[in-house]
């Protein structure tokens, strides 16, 4: 996929509904109702006469309905995620009908603390009810429904816009088909939350707050909230982007006088650092309310899925939408550790669910601006539901050739065959995911692939199967026990650190396992290295010594030998020779001299039964 062109949807205007509320008004969780509601919301895109290509964007805790475009000068007010959303973009608007809305409580035309209560003719400051996460999400269903619009068939937030896509996927399963959930919890971790609480206090300690109806009094906390700001952008940007951007970087030479009135006694420093926060505190302060803050802060500490149903297992149950989790490498407000929390806990509620973990030196704040690999991503993940889908334009690279990507038929029915009996299947290092789709051709399977490199990711998530980015190598602990009928490991073997480790983990994993791998001990090879004296090139060993993804070359004997060292039960084998001479050999039982290639079924001996050979046979 091309990297994404700077196109946009051009000038647009922020719109506010008035939402039909029933009898009583919109009811909170806290147990109150606001008896009027207003949402601000922006939409970009045509929706289908079907009305089936709406994607709806939650932002994240300061940002508003304006996500894409310009207002009037297209310099200053682009949307804040314009580099995601627009033609040929991560969320491309020549194919899908963008909506994205401010949220319950915020400060941006949706109805909040500042918005007028009806009942006494003045802002709501202090009377505004608690709003939880769930609150939001009700909200901006009630916005789809005054749009005409009851299913989507994408939901996407990073942050606390990614709480929001999990309480939807929770709270209402059948409003969506596909969720995405970039750099978020199932809740805050206590560093957060700390965070939150800090930033909480600055404003309500600001004198001007006047607890929480300042408004009309010509005094506002903006000390408070300018400070709460700084707290809060300390946490958006990783160590190493701090330390590149600023170091201990001064912003006046040295013995270059202060400011005339400042000195040592109020503490401020000449740190470039100091300067970028009070920029920060300043800018936000210009754009928003600090009810809104208070509030919002707020109901992202109080979203806890596991203290909410027991346990993330539990609460994804009613989950029917494909998920993708996005991990940022570098994010400390909300570590990678939280997302792998939440995909594991899918995959163990039996959910479609895809995972991977992008390099982001920026931090939290990468999936704005360091958006390449996230809009390919997305943009494979989305389904393509306007016209038919391209395919990713420009090559990629393959990290590891697949011998069953190129696979005959022959080959192809026979691995076929071996898993007929089991539909749940694990791909091993799946590649571009090319095996997946075959089998879900001519099998009935529900496959999930596993793979390190993200290119490949990527490919397998546009096939559209459920892949997890992975090192094998390190194990496969986000699995539980016996999860799938078959794990397979297709031209993986040779190429992991760990071999013994791997198949133990795979057969953890799976009641039964298929190895396939070249064979080294082919009486080709063989003549070659006694020939020459050279390690051999070609057919199923295609690189130079020095130029190979193969770690360890070994036979067929050396795998069952391995195999019977390890408990594990050889049930088929199925030898691909290449040539007459090589097929004479196999058919009159001399596999290992004849085999080119080597499909083998294995699982885990429980019965003593190692020295028991299955059957072998050549295609």
């Amino acid at each position: 996929m091309s990297a994404i062109e700077p196109k946009s949807v051009g000038c647009v205007e922020t719109q506010i509904a008035r939402i039909a509320l029933p009898e009583g008004g919109l009811r909170l969780e806290c147990g109150q109702s606001l008896p009027e509601l207003e949402t601000a919301y922006e939409t970009y895109g045509e929706l289908t006469p079907a009305r089936d290509n709406a994607v709806f964007i939650c932002h994240a805790l300061s940002g508003d309905a304006h996500v894409a475009g310009y207002h009037d000068d297209p310099h200053k007010t682009r949307g804040w995620w314009d580099d995601m959303v627009g033609p040929g973009k991560g969320m491309d608007t020549d194919h899908y009908f963008i909506v994205c809305a401010n949220i319950l409580g915020g400060c941006k035309g949706t109805t909040g603390p500042s918005s007028t209560n009806p009942a006494t003719g003045r802002p709501y400051g202090s009377a505004f009810p608690p709003i939880t996460i769930g609150d939001m999400v009700n909200a901006h269903l009630l916005l789809l429904k005054h749009l005409g619009i009851s299913r989507v068939a994408a939901v996407v937030g990073g942050s606390m816009g990614g709480m929001q896509v999990l309480e939807w996927a929770i709270r209402h399963p059948d409003t969506t088909r596909h969720c995405i959930c970039i750099a978020a919890g199932a809740g805050l971790s206590a560093q957060a939350l700390a965070f939150d609480v800090v930033g909480r206090r600055a404003i309500t300690s600001d004198p001007n707050w006047q607890g929480g109806d300042y408004y009309g009094t010509g005094h506002t906390p903006a000390a408070g909230l300018a400070r709460a700001r700084q707290i809060g952008h300390i946490t958006y940007l990783s160590r190493r982007m701090m330390s590149a951007k600023f170091g201990r970087e001064r912003r006046r030479a040295a013995g270059e006088q202060a400011p005339a009135g400042k000195s040592g006694r109020d503490f401020q420093s000449d740190f470039q650092v100091e300067s970028y926060l009070e920029y920060q505190g300043e800018k936000f302060v210009d754009r928003f309310d600090a009810n809104s803050y208070l509030h919002i802060t707020r109901a992202m500490d109080e979203y806890a899925l596991a203290e909410r149903f027991g346990s993330l297992d539990a609460a994804f149950e009613p989950v029917q939408a494909k998920s993708l989790i996005v991990a940022l490498s570098e994010d400390w407000l909300f570590p990678p550790e939280q997302s792998v929390e939440i995909a594991n806990a899918l995959l163990r509620a039996g959910k479609h669910v895809s995972y991977c973990h992008l390099h982001a030196p920026h931090g939290h704040d990468a999936f704005l601006v360091d958006i390449r690999h996230l809009a390919e991503t997305i943009r494979a993940f989305l389904p393509w539901v306007k016209h038919s889908k391209p395919s990713p334009p420009g090559p990629r690279p393959a990290v590891v050739p697949e011998v069953l990507g190129s696979a005959t038929d022959e080959e192809v029915n026979a691995l076929c065959g071996m898993v007929q009996d089991g539909r749940r299947i694990l791909d091993l290092g799946c590649g571009d995911g090319w095996l997946l789709s075959k089998l879900a051709e001519r099998a009935d399977i529900e496959g999930l692939g596993v793979d390190l490199d993200i290119e490949q990711f990527i490919q397998v998530v546009d096939r559209g199967h459920a892949v997890f980015q992975a090192d094998i190598d390190a194990g496969l602990a986000m699995i539980p026990d016996r999860q799938y009928d078959y794990a397979i490991l297709s031209e993986t073997l040779q190429v992991v650190h760990k071999p013994r480790f791997v198949l133990r983990e795979m057969l953890r994993v799976a009641r039964a396992g298929i190895v396939s791998f070249p064979n080294f001990g082919k009486w080709t090879h063989r003549v070659h290295l006694w020939c020459r004296g050279r390690m051999p090139k070609g057919g199923a060993l295609p690189f130079d010594w020095y130029n190979t993804p193969n770690i360890h070359l070994f036979t067929l004997r050396d795998f069952v030998t391995l195999c019977g060292e390890e408990g594990i039960r050889v049930l088929d084998t199925v030898c691909i020779p290449a040539g007459k001479c090589s097929a004479l050999l196999v058919r009159i039982g001399l596999c290992n001299l004849g085999a080119e290639r080597v499909l083998v079924k294995i699982t885990r001996d429980e019965e003593g039964a190692a020295d028991r050979p299955g059957s072998c046979r050549a295609i």
